[in-house]
């Protein structure tokens, strides 16, 4: 209060900020994750399909939506917050879902007989 009013304030040498500059790259830009080794960034091969993007961003199909839904109930009903994978089976078997076809090569992409003729 007892300031003179063209008073300036010098910088302690704690709040200094006037040294070297230490972050000379960003080290955010990385491709390689340096905690795993892994790439960040999507490439070729790598796309997500919509369907999956949709749902990754809370977009989801009547389908999707079903299944969720029968899933919380199923927690609510039987007191399980985390079902096991045998509980989710059951549940999907109780919305009528059974195997009629091959196993794919991967989740996104068909197995080779429903892909080379067409269906």
């Amino acid at each position: 209060m007892n300031e003179p009013e063209n008073s300036q304030q010098t910088p302690s040498p704690e709040t200094d900020t006037s040294g070297p500059e230490r972050r000379k790259s960003d080290r955010r830009r990385s491709v390689v994750d340096r905690r795993a080794g892994l790439e960040r960034r999507r490439g070729p091969g790598r796309r997500r399909s919509d369907a999956r993007r949709a749902a990754e961003e809370g977009e989801m199909t009547d389908e999707q939506f079903r299944f969720v839904m029968a899933i919380d109930e199923y927690k609510r009903l039987n007191n399980r917050p985390f079902p096991s994978w045998t509980e989710v089976l059951e549940v999907i078997h109780y919305l009528g879902y059974r195997q009629v076809a091959p196993v794919g090569e991967h989740i996104d992409r068909p197995s080779k007989e429903e892909g080379s003729d067409g269906t």
